[in-house]
Formats: structure tokens, C-alpha cells, sequence
């Protein structure tokens, strides 16, 4: 066996993980289709004007809003209708003083009109040749002057910005079909172990199934990576070399498995053929042994074996990391509070995400182990107790970070 000979404080590993962060340089141009959720390489004007043309933002009539002074419904102002402009449509005569057009929402102003009277607010135009106005109108009114969204040379997203619906839709409006993103970083993914096997295949003696490369290529998909799901490395040193080898071309690995404190936990070894070691061992529970290295000049991660620690650093170290390499903004779970259902006893001097699912408004401890997938699964969310903390009560109050 060869135990750690320390471990580092939380705050200390998360410090040497930031410095470690290498933003993701590369750049596609990309569908605008497929662009959400991704982070602009590049600063994008506008060509046009948005909208393009004036128009109306109501259904109605359009008018010379000189014309409508005094309306009321006991004295309304009779118009003559001399167009009916539907959208897609441009008009094909002006409006002069006396003169409308009925109009759809979205359709071209015509010239000579400056306003749009809603049709709640007018009687008998439908189909005639006339229309009543029961309200005056005010220049301006219920229309959507060209350019009054944007103008040409006006900036719709900046190098850096996340491609939110919003930012999407502004793209859309300036007809923008494609756009320059940063990449998603490449993430290399792979179990070790004698005993780890493929979903799908027959278990045999003493085999178990491979849990942590899809618990893994989930978490690295759902925050901006593109997961690159090896098989799995059996325990010897020429085996995780084979392996390591296999990654080339990954802006980060990620091995879980092999990282502990027995015999043939070869991490160590690996690292100190093909890298730098920055820290091994973290004063945290679950996941005490989780490494960073370079390995052959890429960021390395040494994941727990342990599906729950493997998953639960997952989330608290390998998620800020991953995020800050592909550029995207800080990740800020939900959080709630509430009382705690039973009293935690947490081991001293550790930092300890303890997992609880939440019901009848009360926080209940779920944490069964490390090597239990359920000790998440079935979670709602974990708690911190800081290592200088034994003991929480019961009742209580605790910040519950959602999963």
C-alpha cells in the first residue's frame, strides 16, 4: 500500500485548478440553428436596419395622425380606405389627408402615414370603403420606425458572449446564418480497472459495470465539452500509458479510477512518466483522492474510482474547470434553504459534500458511500460542512445546492 503522505485543503486545489485553466482557442463557424448555448469567437454588426422598413405593430388603419384630432365615439373622424396591406406586402399608394390603409401587424407603412389606429378602436371598416375612428392618434403611434431595433454598424453580440435565445434572435434578425464560435473542448474519457466492463456485456466473477464514464460524459456535455468516451484501461502501467496515448489530441483528460492508495493504483506512476503532478489528494469527502496533472502538456484529472466520489468532484471541481476552458460564464446552481431531518456527523478535517433529497419541506441525509451511484441518483442536492465542523443537528437550517 502506499498511502498519501498529505492532502491539500479544498480552497487550495481550487486555487491550483484556476491557475491551470488553458480558454479553448480554437474556432468553427457554426449554423445559426446550432448555435445556442455556445460563446462567440468573434464580434458580429449589424448590415441592415431592424426592421427594415416602418411598420406596423398593431392591426388597424393606418393614418395621418393630423387627421384624427377630436376623435371620440360620440363624434368619430370617417376615413376613406384605399388599401388593404397584409405583411409580405409593400404598398402600392400613399396616404393622403381624408385617406387610410387598412393594415395588418408587421406590414409596411405606407407613405404619407405617421400612425396606426388599432381596430378596437374604429367600427364598419371591415370589407367597406370606410372606416370610423373613435380615438385620435398621436404621430408615432403603434408603429415601428425602421431602424428602431437596430441600425447598421450597431454591435448584436461581442467576442465572448454566451449565445443565450435572446442574443440568437438578434443573430436571426440581422440574417445571420452562421457565426465564428470557440470550439467545445475535446474531453478524453476512461474508466480503469481489471474488474470494470461495458454496459451490455455479461457480468463474470468479480467484474462490475463501467458507471463513471457516463456519469462523466454527461456531466462534460452538459457544460460545454464534447465527450470522448474511451474503453476502459486495465490496471497496469503499460495499460494506462496505452490509454493516455490513445487520448492525443483532448484539450483535457479525465481518468477515474487508479488514484487511491493501494498497490496497483498506477496515477501516480502514469503521471510521473508522462507529466507534472499538481496536487494529489484533497482534504474533502467523498473524493479524498482525486489528482491534477499535466499528462503529456494536457490538463489531467484523476477521478475517484468510486462512482459517488467520482461524480461528486465531478461537479464541485471538474465542472469550473471545464466551463472556464470552453469560455462559458461562471456555474451558479439553484440553492434553497431549509431545516435538516436528522443530525450529520461529518469526520473531522475534511471538507464534506454530504448528498439529501428533499421532502415535507426538510432536508433528509442520502448519503449511503462512495462506491454507491444511488447516494446521488436518489439526491435532490448536498450540503457543505466545512472541515473545522463535526456535527449538524437536526432542525437545523442548511443550504441545499440542487443538483
Amino acid at each position: 500500500m502506499r498511502p498519501f503522505t498529505s492532502t491539500i485543503p479544498l480552497a487550495e486545489a481550487r486555487a491550483l485548478l484556476t491557475a491551470g485553466v488553458k480558454p479553448i482557442a480554437r474556432t468553427e463557424r457554426v449554423a445559426l440553428a446550432d448555435a445556442a448555448g455556445r460563446v462567440a469567437a468573434a464580434e458580429v454588426s449589424s448590415e441592415i436596419a431592424v426592421p427594415p422598413f416602418s411598420r406596423s405593430a398593431m392591426d388597424g388603419y393606418a393614418v395621418i395622425a393630423a387627421d384624427t384630432i377630436g376623435a371620440t365615439r360620440e363624434r368619430p373622424v370617417r376615413l376613406r380606405i384605399v388599401e388593404r396591406i397584409y405583411t409580405g406586402q409593400l404598398p402600392s399608394q400613399a396616404v393622403e389627408a381624408g385617406s387610410c390603409a387598412e393594415i395588418a401587424t408587421g406590414a409596411p407603412l405606407p407613405d404619407g402615414a405617421d400612425a396606426v389606429i388599432m381596430v378596437e378602436e374604429t367600427g364598419g371598416g371591415a370589407g367597406g370603403e370606410q372606416v370610423d375612428l373613435f380615438a385620435p392618434a398621436a404621430p408615432g403611434q403603434n408603429v415601428g420606425r425602421r431602424g428602431a431595433d437596430m441600425s447598421p454598424g450597431d454591435r448584436v453580440v461581442g467576442c465572448g458572449d454566451l449565445l443565450n435565445p435572446s442574443r440568437v434572435g438578434a443573430l436571426a434578425a440581422i440574417g445571420c446564418g452562421e457565426i465564428e464560435l470557440f470550439e467545445r473542448p475535446r474531453v478524453a474519457i476512461l474508466s480503469t480497472g481489471n474488474e470494470v466492463i461495458e454496459p451490455g456485456r455479461r457480468l463474470g466473477p468479480g467484474q462490475i459495470f463501467d458507471v463513471n464514464r457516463f456519469t462523466l460524459s454527461a456531466v462534460v456535455t452538459a457544460h460545454g465539452g464534447r465527450p470522448e468516451r474511451h474503453p476502459p484501461a486495465q490496471d497496469t502501467l503499460e495499460g494506462l500509458e496505452t490509454a493516455l496515448t490513445a487520448c492525443r489530441g483532448a484539450d483535457l483528460i479525465v481518468f477515474s479510477g487508479g488514484s487511491s492508495v493501494g498497490e496497483r493504483d498506477l496515477i501516480v506512476d502514469l503521471i510521473a512518466r508522462r507529466g507534472t503532478m499538481i496536487f494529489h489528494g484533497i482534504a474533502v469527502k467523498p473524493g479524498k483522492p482525486t489528482a491534477f496533472a499535466t499528462a503529456d502538456g494536457v490538463p489531467f484529472f484523476g477521478m475517484p474510482g468510486n462512482p459517488t466520489s467520482c461524480l461528486s468532484n465531478a461537479y464541485i471541481l471538474l465542472v469550473p474547470f471545464l466551463r472556464a476552458t470552453a469560455r462559458l460564464p461562471l456555474y451558479a446552481p439553484r440553492t434553497v434553504r431549509v431545516p435538516l431531518a436528522r443530525r450529520i456527523v461529518s469526520p473531522a478535517g475534511r471538507h464534506q459534500f454530504y448528498t439529501v433529497r428533499l421532502h415535507d419541506g426538510a432536508a433528509h441525509p442520502a448519503f449511503k458511500g462512495s462506491g454507491e451511484i444511488t447516494s446521488l441518483s436518489r439526491a435532490d442536492g448536498y450540503i457543505e460542512i466545512p472541515a473545522d465542523q463535526s456535527t449538524i443537528d437536526e432542525g437545523a437550517s442548511v443550504e441545499v445546492t440542487l443538483f
